[in-house]
């Protein structure tokens, strides 16, 4: 079986006055404070979740 490419996703800028979209995205990241972060396994979904929130967070390929 292969290994799975994962996703590092910080959350960098606050989500206080974001759209309630916006702000379920992050939450469906794992995402809730300022630093936070979580790993997420690198597929189409995710990708979209990044492009829709992409100002808010940074991303790194594990």
């Amino acid at each position: 079986m292969g290994k799975t490419k994962k996703i590092k996703v910080t959350l960098v800028k606050s989500l206080n006055g974001r759209l309630e979209k916006q702000i379920a995205t992050a939450h469906s990241l794992g995402l809730k404070r300022i630093g936070q972060f979580s790993e997420q396994p690198d597929n189409d979904q995710t990708r979209g979740k990044i492009r829709k929130i992409g100002f808010l967070i940074k991303v790194e390929q594990m």
